[in-house]
């Protein structure tokens, strides 16, 4: 098991991405959670296998059909441990 932090800059909020992309998680099989930030960038912690968090990542540079990404920062992390994919207020 891995663990990548993602964060996703453009139009990200108001566009249902931290929904998509949790739904895109989960099926995914990935755990963790995603949340908006104040600068207007998506944030993500995922945890599993090494080829279901690239594909989540490559997700990520499109997003939902009204996203408009233009940056995708993807950073090493530590697992947290989570037992689900969750959505941060």
């Amino acid at each position: 098991m891995i663990a990548r932090r993602i964060r996703v800059h453009g139009l990200v909020q108001g566009v249902g991405f931290r929904w998509s992309m949790a739904h895109e998680a989960r099926s995914l099989g990935l755990v963790g959670w995603v949340r908006n930030r104040s600068d207007g960038s998506v944030e993500a912690h995922a945890e599993g296998d090494t080829a279901a968090i690239e594909a989540l990542v490559a997700w990520s540079h499109e997003g939902p059909r009204f996203a408009r990404v233009t940056h995708v920062e993807v950073d090493d992390a530590q697992p947290i441990g989570a037992v689900i994919f969750d959505i941060e207020p």
